[in-house]
């Protein structure tokens, strides 16, 4: 889930000099954005992939992978991360906007002024109205996946239904000109510039939309623009020929043509990748490689030379539905925690090439991270005795039922990872039913809190270099809403609450005191148990012996940068 707040601009830029999300990323195919190796523009690349991108609606894309894709190649925001490998992938870059927003002094109101010469696919002018426009259909009901933060953080988001309810717009953003958009917000926020990096902060023209249906075409602010969307089987993209790369200062649009090429067994993706032949020389597989593949992969050095590894800045977990009994029981909780075996999930995936275990909400790449485990559970390898022991003492004794959400398709939350989990469980007497759904509809079906299982498979990924962006939207009871909902344990604790409210004002007066109290805000949730933390992990893909300028973007979860990638002719 892409997807994942942050300090002032002046700290924030202190943060990403000191602090490296993950590892830095391993590059192939011709120089891993070196600007002379990267290759000339032309040419055809092809994405593979088992499944259809969830959303490339702006006001509905938030999980890394169509972030990647949406925000890389078809929608532009006011700010963006820079296209660079390693750290320098998390600089603040403007994008629409000149630069990179002028805020008051207690930074509630946030200014930004538009780039002159933007336009559409159709040569039409992108305007201020135009992106307020965007961040306004974020409210509606109708269009629910999208990031949490223009309903959390812009003055009036908490009543505001939408523009197809409410014609008159949010008073809130004012478009003083055409080029030029100003947030008013609820509360200080020194990170605001860093939150309109996300597609929901781009523009959508008033007469192109046409709801739920956008998602099937957005109207290109971008490098590219769709030419062809049969769902689930193939997505071509040409060149916007108005997009003007002096307006752009990230991307590079280097291939005339993009194919994403969907519906293909994962296996068989690696398969192909690996013997390196014909149209796959110049492919990439979207998901990471399967952990059948990775022995082949890394036993032969010319293949591996072409296996990127992207450090991500993300936490996978076990979500424990706090709403369906008997996970209202601490201790009934708790003893899940202690049966499960992170080794045996990681080794489902691949093996510890590709993760780490953990026992955090925050990753260890964050400011504020502390290391603990408040349910040792021999070394990670489950201890079913001392989870026996919780439930009897939680009226349990001979074991209890749950239901766990999991893909249909391979990958972190698929099948092999699903039976993983299920035999750990198993042998501390809880039996676990596995409901597989298709990736392509995975959280859309789990961030519907009334269809929600006992147990899903989730994660997180910090959207900057603060717990802010982690801990709030997925632990705090202010966000769980009714469809796309992120806060999977239905966690609602006051105090919790409380604390993530007083963290937020330290973060104006001292970030590095805040910081601190992140992490000790993780311990104190971990204390309630809402969650099985499983791992920090890297991205894994494959690329083809004629993809140039590969390397994986930590900003979007350690997925191969879409901006700066090439094709050699």
């Amino acid at each position: 889930m892409i997807s994942m707040a942050i300090q002032s601009t002046v700290r924030l830029a202190a943060v990403v000099a000191a602090v490296a999300l993950g590892a830095a990323a391993a590059c192939g195919g011709g120089g891993g954005g070196d600007e002379q190796q990267a290759g000339a523009k032309g040419g055809t690349l092809t994405l593979l992939q088992t499944d259809d991108f969830e959303h490339l609606d702006p006001a509905r894309n938030y999980v890394t992978n169509s972030g990647d894709f949406g925000q890389r190649l078809l929608t532009r925001a006011l700010t963006q991360y820079k296209a660079a490998p390693g750290e320098a992938g998390q600089d603040l870059m403007p994008d629409l906007a000149v630069d990179t927003g002028q805020a008051n002094e207690d930074k509630t109101v946030w200014t930004f002024k538009l780039r002159e010469g933007l336009k559409y696919e159709d040569g039409s002018p992108i305007t201020a109205q135009d992106v307020k426009y965007g961040v306004e259909r974020a409210f509606s009901a109708d269009l629910p996946e999208g990031p949490p933060w223009p309903r959390q953080l812009i003055e009036g988001g908490d009543d505001y239904k939408g523009p197809y309810e409410d014609k008159g717009g949010l008073d809130s953003i004012e478009t003083p000109d055409d080029r030029t958009i100003v947030f008013n917000l609820k509360r200080p926020v020194p990170y605001f510039n860093y939150t309109v990096t996300f597609p929901v902060f781009g523009p959508v023209p008033e007469d192109k939309d046409n709801g739920v249906k956008y998602d099937n075409r957005p109207f290109s602010s971008g490098p590219y623009k769709i030419e062809k969307y049969d769902r689930g089987k193939e997505l071509v993209l040409v060149r916007n020929e108005h997009w003007d790369p002096k307006t752009d200062p990230v991307r590079k649009a280097r291939p005339d043509r993009i194919v994403v090429k969907m519906g293909i067994d994962p296996t068989t993706i690696d398969q192909r990748l690996i013997a390196d032949q014909g149209e796959d020389q110049t492919a990439i597989n979207i998901e990471d490689v399967e952990p059948s593949s990775i022995a082949r992969i890394v036993n032969d050095p010319k293949v591996k030379e072409r296996f990127i590894q992207g450090g991500s800045p993300c936490t996978r977990w076990i979500g424990l539905n706090m709403s369906h009994k008997p996970l209202d029981n601490l201790k009934v909780r708790q003893a899940i925690n202690y049966a499960v075996s992170q080794e045996s999930y990681i080794t489902s995936r691949g093996g510890p090439v590709l993760a780490d275990p953990t026992s955090t909400i925050m990753p260890p790449s964050l400011p504020g991270y502390q290391k603990f485990n408040l349910y040792p559970n021999n070394n990670f390898k489950g201890d079913p005795e001392k989870a026996k022991q919780m439930l009897a003492d939680a009226g349990y004794p001979d074991g209890l039922e749950l239901t766990l959400t999991s893909t249909t398709e391979s990958g972190a939350y698929g099948p092999d990872q699903a039976e993983a989990i299920q035999q750990a469980l198993a042998k501390a007497g809880i039996k676990v039913k596995i409901n597989a759904v298709s990736a392509s509809v995975y959280y859309t079906e789990i961030g519907n809190i009334k269809r929600q299982d006992d147990l899903v498979f989730y994660g997180w990924c910090a959207e900057w270099p603060s717990a802010e962006t982690m801990i709030p939207p997925t632990f705090d009871g202010a966000f769980i809403k009714p469809q796309g909902n992120n806060n999977t344990s239905q966690y609602d604790d006051p105090e919790a609450n409380k604390r993530v409210a007083e963290i937020l004002e330290l973060m104006i007066s001292d970030p590095q005191a805040a910081d601190r109290a992140w992490g000790q805000l993780d311990r104190q949730i971990m204390q309630d148990a809402p969650i099985v933390p499983l791992s920090y992990d890297l991205r894994s893909q494959l690329i083809g012996s004629k993809v140039t300028g590969a390397f994986g973007a930590q900003m979007f979860g350690g997925h191969v940068d879409l901006a700066t990638v090439g094709v050699e002719q």
